[in-house]
């Protein structure tokens, strides 16, 4: 399995201006010994009443989730800060990335704020604007990129290279709206470079487009040209920045085969970050949105192996159980994702009662320049419905 080493910045307190995780944390936190927190949360949520809107994405623990006036994944939670214009506060428990394409989305006259600034995501620190430059001036020295590739970002990705996408006629995907994406994509230039996620270009462009993988390369942004000889990349229908999302790498097609041992009538869906090899030998793919929307509608029964991040496959279990229906978790290791981990009670307490002093911490704010071509690509990608 790939590594890419990223030093971790604890509760928010170190500084790494290169990646999409943002900057130093300030003031202190209630300490997570202290036992009113959800307490001291609740009352300052409730004080700050319709002034205050809160997102949770569905990879959050369940001590934060329950304070979320809406759950969904990347592009649902997109949408919802889009069409709430009338909150004076956004507070985006996730990560950076979510976060920052809030900001583009909603009005000048809304703060959104992430409770830790270091919630970032490994993901979306593989490609960065340097290193997407760099690539798109190397393929210039074999091809017209301008004229023959459209850019594609995954949403998970700083806000900048939403940017590159919006100057370069290119679009913003999500997990949700892929397939559509690609389409449109395609319809417009013969090409497509796809960041920062292989797995999901990968997966979408082969099983839900029949594009052959033969037609497809992988960037691999470490090396000159991508480790891409010019014969590789003129061939090429779809060039695949060589980043991953590290919860679903622990996923393998060893835990289908054992569970297919064991419960032959039992049903396998996956989330289209992982491998190809995994997709390929589960009974359905797709975002979270899709993955619970299809155990949701099972019958009593039903016994389901889920491979996405574990605090979301944890509250359908418990959901589903009362209903009888069985969901288990496909890898034997702990799949949680790290950085939304760290959005956390004390964090929340934290900027909610700052809100209630008038005090705004923690604020994402992207600049203009950046924002403008960025929420062009946001645009469109929430006109793009697969």
């Amino acid at each position: 399995m790939t590594t890419v080493d990223l030093p971790l910045l604890p509760l928010g307190r170190g500084i790494d201006r290169a990646s999409e995780r943002g900057v130093e944390c300030p003031g202190d936190l209630p300490p997570a010994s202290d036992p009113d927190l959800v307490a001291r949360a609740l009352a300052a949520k409730e004080a700050l009443g319709e002034r205050l809107f809160v997102l949770g994405h569905h990879y959050q623990r369940d001590e934060v989730i329950q304070f979320a006036d809406v759950t969904g994944d990347s592009f649902k939670l997109a949408r919802e800060a889009a069409a709430r214009p009338d909150a004076e506060y956004v507070v985006f428990c996730g990560v950076h990335f979510m976060a920052e394409s809030a900001d583009i989305l909603t009005g000048p006259g809304q703060q959104v704020i992430l409770p830790d600034l270091a919630a970032g995501c490994s993901m979306a620190d593989m490609a960065n604007l340097v290193k997407v430059n760099k690539c798109w001036e190397e393929l210039k020295t074999v091809l017209d990129p301008d004229a023959q590739v459209t850019p594609v970002t995954y949403i998970n990705s700083a806000a900048d290279l939403k940017a590159f996408c919006g100057n370069h006629g290119g679009i913003v995907c999500t997990s949700s709206n892929a397939k559509a994406v690609l389409e449109w994509s395609f319809a417009r230039r013969e090409k497509v470079l796809f960041f920062p996620d292989q797995h999901l270009g990968r997966n979408t462009a082969h099983m839900r487009m029949g594009i052959p993988l033969d037609q497809m390369v992988t960037w691999d942004f470490m090396k000159p040209m991508g480790g891409l000889t010019a014969e590789q990349i003129r061939g090429a229908k779809m060039i695949l920045w060589k980043g991953f999302c590290s919860v679903h790498q622990m996923f393998h097609v060893n835990h289908i085969a054992k569970f297919r041992e064991r419960t032959p009538n039992g049903y396998v869906i996956s989330h289209p970050e992982n491998e190809l090899a995994v997709c390929e030998k589960s009974d359905f793919v797709g975002s979270t949105e899709y993955i619970l929307r299809t155990v949701r509608s099972s019958q009593p029964g039903a016994h389901w192996l889920v491979g996405t991040e574990l605090n979301l496959v944890n509250r359908l279990a418990d959901e589903m159980k009362p209903k009888g229906v069985t969901v288990e978790f496909m890898s034997p290791m702990v799949c949680m994702c790290s950085t939304m981990f760290r959005t956390d009670p004390q964090h929340l307490a934290w900027v909610l009662e700052n809100l209630v002093e008038g005090k705004t911490v923690n604020r994402i704010r992207v600049p203009e320049e950046i924002a403008a071509p960025s929420r062009a690509a946001l645009d469109l990608m929430l006109e793009v419905v697969d």
